[in-house]
């Protein structure tokens, strides 16, 4: 499928995605009641990097924004504890969740999904599923939550978890500074009133496939400067689509939460949408890419900072391997 081809493509496919946020909308009120993080305790600095490669802080700190992220911990062990701490929060027990859904690309095993494991630690028995859709799984997860809720459930669970650390080349200078590990959570309950999502978008563009990859076994590869052009682009065009969905302009926005790869893609995109950067939720500095667990990560440090504030307009936008988009525009809060 050739640009022109591909690109009409989605412009058919976010309109069909627009009719069936509109037609879902009126059916049953929806709200995020509760958060939670988790990071592993071991602490990795950009003079950690400089001692044994060719580096140094001012190197990292100037072409990606990181300064330190967390390494340790495995997917399940980090993923439930931001979900227990996101459940204290809503003041929900596990018992009480319909259903789980753990984003993430680094599943503990084959076999089992990491999220029955986490069901087991957490005492729940509800369903329960991994989705993969790279740095984008976070978006993805939320827009098939809130579908669920509008179908009937009372309570949803959505983790973004993963563990980089363990798949990264650590002799690679351009991947090992940027990957790291990391959970969020999010609860999710059906509520009177006016759904909490008000538009999205989800994509992938295949032409981009090759750029960013990881085989089984292997380390994560990636083809830098293609990929950050092809980044730009892409969370620019989803949230504008995701915006145009909810008829809000970017001015609307109480907080910007963008997948935290890169600062300068952050800037980037965020400049050409017109959001400024006391609307940015940035926490890429102190955690690095946690991939699935980078947005909700800025989200719920958003919130435990007091960023946020109910009736707020909150724009999601990732992308991932794929290369995979997500975009979503949330009111924050109960109606």
């Amino acid at each position: 499928m050739t640009d022109p081809e591909l690109n009409e493509h989605n412009l058919a496919r976010r309109s069909r995605g627009s009719a069936f946020a509109l037609q879902g909308s009126s059916q049953r009120g929806s709200a995020v009641t509760g958060w939670g993080l988790a990071l592993p305790d071991t602490v990795i600095t950009n003079d950690d990097f400089a001692q044994r490669l060719d580096t140094s802080d001012q190197w990292i700190t100037e072409r990606t924004g990181i300064k330190e992220r967390r390494w340790g911990g495995t997917t399940a062990s980090l993923g439930a504890e931001a979900a227990r701490r996101a459940l204290e929060s809503a003041g929900v027990t596990a018992d009480q969740l319909d259903l789980v859904i753990l984003s993430t690309a680094t599943s503990d095993q084959t076999v089992p999904a990491t999220s029955a494991v986490i069901a087991k630690d957490l005492g729940y028995a509800c369903g329960t599923f991994d989705l993969d859709a790279a740095c984008a799984g976070f978006g993805y997860s939320f827009v098939v939550a809130h579908s669920m809720l509008a179908t009937g459930l009372e309570r949803v669970l959505v983790i973004g978890c993963d563990t980089l650390s363990g798949i990264t080349d650590q002799q690679d200078r351009s991947t090992a500074v940027l990957f790291a590990d990391g959970a969020a959570a999010v609860v999710l309950e059906a509520v009177p009133g006016e759904p909490c999502l008000l538009g999205w978008d989800l994509g992938v563009d295949t032409s981009a496939i090759h750029l960013l990859w990881c085989d089984k076994g292997g380390y994560i590869r990636m083809e830098g400067k293609e990929t950050f052009r092809k980044a730009v682009r892409a969370t620019i065009d989803s949230a504008v689509s995701a915006l145009e969905q909810a008829k809000l302009r970017a001015d609307d926005i109480a907080l910007f939460v963008p997948h935290q790869a890169n600062k300068r893609i952050i800037d980037a995109a965020a400049d050409r949408l017109g959001i400024g950067e006391d609307r940015r939720a940035i926490v890429l500095d102190r955690t690095g890419n946690t991939s699935s667990a980078s947005i909700p990560l800025a989200l719920v440090d958003a919130a435990n900072a007091g960023r946020l504030h109910d009736g707020d307009y909150v724009l999601i936008a990732g992308f991932g391997a794929g290369m995979t988009w997500a975009s979503a525009v949330i009111r924050w809060g109960r109606p």
